[in-house]
């Protein structure tokens, strides 16, 4: 099976050449010799993204900085953890379904329908107190990362931990 971590880091990495090939293909009027050198920047790092991947990332987190010491206000900024991550997800669904076996594509997905439904009715829950919401919060976050990982033993776990707490909260996992 493939490592989905290395998909993930693969798509997060697409994601960013397809936004800053987007942003230096409009035309802004911003500053053009910082837009050759954001320009220069990407291409080197499309080269180097085959055979350095590491390189090529540090490469685009440059450009994020550049941009900004540039002061050009319709360059791309440079997504939060969060935001990175569920913008990689979004490209790397499409990878992984390509290469990841049926079987385990639809036990993944059986596993997120779970996780959303359990969550929903916990995160509804009148009576759960500060301290289970965050476990609730964690949990879901953990197994969210399995499912990411495309590690299916390691979501169910933590679905089942979510369940654990859904049943002594009377609430219907």
């Amino acid at each position: 099976m493939p490592d989905a971590y290395e998909v993930m880091l693969d798509a997060e990495l697409s994601k960013a050449f397809d936004v800053w090939s987007s942003y230096l293909n409009a035309h802004t009027g911003e500053d053009p010799e910082a837009r050759a050198r954001l320009r220069s920047t990407l291409e080197s790092a499309r080269a180097a993204a085959a055979d350095d991947p590491v390189s090529a990332r540090g490469l685009v987190a440059d450009m994020y900085d550049d941009a900004r010491e540039a002061g050009l206000p319709w360059a791309p900024v440079s997504p939060s953890a969060c935001e990175a991550d569920q913008q990689a997800r979004d490209y790397a669904k499409d990878e992984l379904r390509q290469v990841l076996p049926l079987h385990v594509r639809e036990e993944l997905d059986s596993i997120a329908l779970h996780l959303r439904v359990t969550g929903r009715r916990l995160q509804n829950a009148p009576d759960l107190d500060v301290a289970a919401r965050q476990d609730v919060l964690y949990l879901a976050a953990r197994a969210w990362m399995a499912l990411d990982l495309a590690h299916p033993a390691a979501a169910r776990r933590e679905l089942e931990r979510l369940a654990a707490i859904a049943r002594r909260r009377g609430v219907e996992p």
